[in-house]
């Protein structure tokens, strides 16, 4: 974002109005963004609506009609369809992320070993549902890379990936249960590739599993964008402003994320 459009965003004057500002954010937002949200009611008063999901399957509700102000996206990707379609204003890259892999307690798994493991015929490999969720897409990416180091590896891999989050049909989590902490606990994979922020919240609920950063050479970056709907109320602004001010930034930094504008 151009920096004259971060400057006139945070003066705009934090004012109520009187319908809520409807919010929608990627899943692995959901902790962070809640606090940004709720930071945000106390200091202008304004009430917001969140709902949280993945980023693909929002972006379709989107399009087909669901009354949205806000759109945080755990790619670039949706929130420029929704602009090129002429749905939504500029897109800012809000937070960063990266991919990381989770383990059962009895995998020996570190960074040097991870792809030799995710090949082995007996490691069930678990991954979010491409296209519906970025995070899938994101493991697909690290695929990509891993052909570059072992030929043949990409397919492999896509093929023997079970896609357990993220889908329209995938299981749901129990209210207030992190997902892939709770897929985990439950044995349906032995390595799942999601976010760092996902994978450090799925270890505070279940404290054995193994948290593995990824070699640089499969390493793979998660750009955050978002973006204000064109039919958006007007107070709209106000609440993007204020994830992209210090306040919010700090709050996604709390979480793990890498927050450009963070000052």
């Amino acid at each position: 974002m151009k920096k004259w459009i971060v400057a006139s965003l945070l003066v705009l004057p934090l004012t109520a109005s009187a319908a809520p500002i409807e919010m929608r954010a990627a899943g692995s937002l959901k902790n962070a963004m809640s606090d940004i949200v709720a930071a945000y009611q106390l200091e202008s008063g304004q009430a917001v609506n969140s709902s949280f999901a993945p980023s693909g399957l929002l972006r379709k509700r989107i399009e087909a009609g669901e009354a949205v102000d806000v759109f945080a996206s755990a790619n670039i990707k949706h929130p420029q369809t929704l602009q090129r379609n002429e749905l939504a204003e500029s897109v800012v890259m809000f937070a960063q992320n990266q991919m990381c892999a989770i383990a059962q307690a009895d995998i020996e798994l570190s960074s040097q070993n991870l792809l030799q493991k995710m090949l082995s015929s007996n490691i069930r490999l678990g991954t979010s549902t491409p296209k519906a969720d970025p995070s899938g897409d994101y493991a697909w990416k690290v695929f990509a890379k891993a052909d570059v180091l072992t030929a043949g590896a990409q397919q492999q891999l896509e093929t023997k990936a079970l896609q357990l989050t993220g889908g329209e049909n995938s299981k749901k989590a129990p209210a207030g249960r992190n997902t892939y902490g709770w897929v985990m606990e439950n044995k349906r994979a032995d390595i799942f590739l999601t976010y760092c922020t996902n994978a450090v919240l799925a270890q505070k609920e279940v404290p054995n599993l193994k948290v593995v950063q990824l070699p640089k050479e499969l390493a793979v970056g998660a750009n955050y964008g978002m973006v204000v709907l064109k039919a958006a109320k007007p107070d709209a602004w106000k609440l993007a402003m204020f994830v992209l001010s210090e306040n919010g930034q700090s709050i996604l930094a709390d979480y793990g994320f890498s927050a450009p504008l963070k000052l």
